[in-house]
């Protein structure tokens, strides 16, 4: 998801009086289709409105990641989350949508695909590490002289890795499993059981379990468990409490969301929130 050049490309702010949601129409590209006259560059965008992208794709990679706030990346059937601390490294050439709330500050860096290999042929979660984010705002610096610039740039090339934990929901696609991914992704605190949904679905238990592990690699309670965290994600980067976040996404007790987060995320819902 690129954000438009501006006259210093690595800062854009396009705060506005109107809140409508937003939707954003860019070209499809192969990687490398058209080269560049850079080897990283980067932008910051301030989203004023919520924002749909629709599919596209760029002839370089690209890393995304927030300085305050969370979105979303999709590929497939495939939704990544993005932190201030979880990035997306999203090789040239694929294609993917995206959504950002409005009041996020979003970071997106491209990298030629001439200078700088893949991590990754997939998208793939990359922890946005205090060193990594120094390297990469000290590319924002206008005065900055070509060699310093060449030694920031290989210095992140250096440190770019795919991360440990990656927060990454895989969406069922499925006409008996597409009424429960639906509902879950739109309404988190929905609390409706195996067995409910099983009943309403005129199905085993079992049929239902089954599916989901075919189609997500999650049995049914672990996928909505990490439907309700990146939900949860979204609302503790906007600054609401645990509390109000546990009731939001569907749990009767800080404790018991905190446990569900933790298993989903490695870290506690404080512990992520005060990062």
């Amino acid at each position: 998801m690129p954000v438009p050049a501006a006259a210093d490309p690595w800062e854009q702010s396009l705060d506005a009086t109107d809140t409508a949601p937003a939707r954003r129409r860019l070209p499809l590209y192969e990687a490398g289709a058209i080269p560049v006259p850079f080897v990283i560059r980067g932008n910051t965008e301030r989203i004023a409105r919520d924002t749909h992208w629709d599919e596209h794709s760029h002839p370089t990679h690209e890393l995304l990641w927030n300085d305050r706030g969370s979105s979303t990346a999709t590929v497939g059937d495939r939704v990544w989350t993005v932190t201030p601390h979880h990035g997306l490294w999203i090789p040239a050439g694929v294609r993917h949508t995206g959504w950002t709330p409005a009041g996020t500050w979003q970071r997106a860096a491209m990298f030629s695909v001439d200078r700088v290999p893949t991590i990754s042929e997939q998208p793939t979660a990359v922890e946005v590490t205090p060193l990594l984010r120094l390297l990469l705002d000290r590319l924002g610096d206008a005065e900055l002289e070509d060699r310093a610039r060449a030694t920031t740039e290989a210095a992140i090339v250096d440190v770019l890795e795919p991360a440990e934990h990656e927060l990454l929901l895989r969406l069922p696609r499925s006409a008996l499993l597409t009424p429960i991914a639906e509902r879950m992704r739109t309404t988190p605190s929905d609390t409706t059981s195996l067995a409910e949904w099983a009943t309403r679905l005129g199905v085993s238990t079992r049929t239902v379990t089954r599916a989901f592990e075919s189609e997500t690699g999650l049995g049914f309670t672990r996928w909505v468990a990490t439907a309700r965290a990146q939900h949860a994600i979204t609302r503790l980067t906007a600054g609401d409490s645990i509390a109000e976040v546990a009731t939001a996404v569907g749990y009767r007790s800080s404790t018991a969301f905190g446990t569900a987060f933790r298993r989903v995320t490695g870290t506690s819902p404080g512990r992520f929130r005060n990062r």
